[in-house]
């Protein structure tokens, strides 16, 4: 669906929405939505769970015991 928005829209929303960018991020961001925009019906997911996701991750390659550069620090 196109809403007619432009640059500074995309800004303001992804501002809006905490988004861990910075300015320049953001801007970046922007342009490259105004290029290539999202197509209806694609499944995204939290920034909390994101973070989450890549938390538990590292936690499964540090309980692995494999030298990947991870350690355990509770054992």
């Amino acid at each position: 669906m196109n809403r007619k928005g432009n640059k500074d829209d995309i800004i303001a929303y992804l501002e809006e929405r905490n988004l861990p960018l910075d300015e320049i991020g953001r801007n970046l961001l922007a342009e490259r939505i105004l290029k290539f925009p999202p197509q209806l019906k694609y499944l995204t997911i939290s920034n909390a769970l994101q973070w989450r996701l890549q938390y538990s991750r590292i936690i499964d390659v540090a309980n692995s015991k494999t030298d990947m550069g991870v350690e355990n620090l509770l054992v």
